[in-house]
């Protein structure tokens, strides 16, 4: 009895509260609970993860039929087409079958000196066959329309005319949906992360992207937003608040020229959000960064979009992207086996406006705060100098004191000495 109340006592907590705990002699042992997966505002593949419920409006979806129809799945889409021109082949069937029964020619069909509607029509189904002659213009040439039927000869122009229409909206809902450029983005790439690091003595986001295409994207351009949720100062919570993160929109770097694969860059400055987020901040900070990729289809001149999303998670402190590109015997080859590879580098951890007061003070090199003493390669190929990229001046004073073999070689050859009883 004891232990079932112990139970029953131990249901009524909250789900966190009836863990067990595990202790020690001295004290508990309390973990960091690991951060939850989040739920993606945008896919890796660009899906919009936003479901529309408790529609009430729903007229205004027919009130743009041709949309609504071409936005259809597939399989509802070529059931609808097909439906719609057997409802309408039924239809005007129907019509010219009552036209017969009226005028009494099923009856009299087959006496002499009778003149028929629609000549060869006996029955529902040869009104059918007629109906779909007429509005698809086979014209076989068996059942034909008498000039002494005025009835036939105007629901014969009202069905070459409706017919007309049904066959524009169609043929064109298919047309449409056919050549839409949504595949022509699944050849557009983005790296599986985004890079933090430091350029030109400023922290910036980085990013690839890449077309696999020979055909190019004309008037390409990139923008980012932030997507985070945000308290304001009076109280208010705004969830999935949306903020944008300059790619170069000032400068005009977001029009990109997309032939080889890019690096986007992020300047992480006073008008960044990121400005006065450290490492150890990041990694606390729940956020979601989704890039657009937009630009015409060289072949046909649609509009074509591209979307991913980068997950808190996703978001290296750190690193940057190995090259790609390498010059060959008369062209630039890519190697796509890279795309996604990154390598560590040496990166101060705190942010970007700690960063640029310590500059102000100050070399930055000296300042670098390492993240690793020995910084890892992320990459297929091990082939990466173990030197730090942001030491300019080490390589100029390495190149004056000809510490290195190739440095050492070629400084010795770009001054001769001159020889000695030479003349002036």
């Amino acid at each position: 009895m004891l232990k079932t109340n112990l139970i029953k006592k131990v249901r009524k907590l909250p789900k966190h509260m009836r863990e067990a705990q595990i202790s020690t002699e001295r004290t508990h042992l309390i973990s960091d609970p690991a951060k939850k997966p989040r739920q993606r505002y945008v896919q890796k593949d660009g899906k919009c993860n936003v479901h529309h419920g408790n529609v009430q409006e729903t007229y205004r979806y027919l009130s743009d039929l041709f949309t609504t129809l071409v936005d259809l799945r597939w399989r509802l889409s070529l059931f609808i087409f097909t439906l719609v021109y057997i409802v309408n082949w039924l239809f005007f069937g129907f019509l010219w079958w009552l036209i017969a029964l009226i005028r009494g020619d099923l009856v009299h069909a087959d006496e002499e000196g009778w003149t028929p509607c629609v000549e060869n029509l006996n029955s529902f189904v040869s009104a059918f066959l007629f109906s779909i002659e007429t509005e698809t213009t086979i014209g076989y040439g068996y059942r034909v329309i008498t000039e002494k039927c005025p009835e036939g000869i105007i629901l014969l122009l009202v069905q070459a005319i409706l017919g007309s229409i049904v066959n524009a909206m169609m043929v064109g809902c298919m047309f449409v949906k056919i050549s839409q450029p949504k595949n022509r983005a699944e050849t557009l790439m983005f790296s599986h992360n985004a890079v933090i690091s430091v350029r030109d003595n400023k922290l910036c986001l980085m990013f690839r992207v890449g077309d696999l295409r020979n055909s190019h994207i004309v008037e390409a351009s990139i923008r980012a937003k932030l997507i985070r949720s945000q308290q304001t100062k009076e109280g208010e919570f705004i969830p999935l608040n949306q903020t944008d993160i300059n790619i170069g929109f000032d400068t005009g770097d977001d029009r990109l020229f997309l032939v080889s694969p890019l690096i986007i860059s992020h300047e992480i400055n006073e008008r960044s959000p990121f400005w006065e987020m450290t490492l150890m901040q990041m990694e606390k900070e729940e956020f979601e960064i989704v890039v657009i990729l937009e630009g015409m289809v060289e072949a046909t001149g649609m509009t074509c979009q591209a979307r991913s999303s980068y997950l808190d998670t996703e978001v290296l402190w750190g690193y940057r992207f190995t090259p790609v590109l390498s010059l060959e015997k008369g062209f630039y080859e890519v190697d796509y086996n890279n795309f996604h590879d990154i390598y560590e580098t040496n990166t101060p951890s705190c942010s970007a406006r700690e960063l640029a007061a310590k500059l102000r003070d100050g070399p930055l090199l000296p300042q670098l705060s390492l993240l690793s003493p020995d910084p890892k390669t992320h990459s297929t190929f091990d082939r990466l100098s173990d030197r730090d990229p942001l030491s300019p001046d080490e390589d100029k004073e390495e190149r004056n004191s000809g510490g290195g073999e190739t440095n050492g070689s070629a400084a010795a050859l770009e001054d001769p000495p001159l020889a000695d009883g030479l003349p002036d």
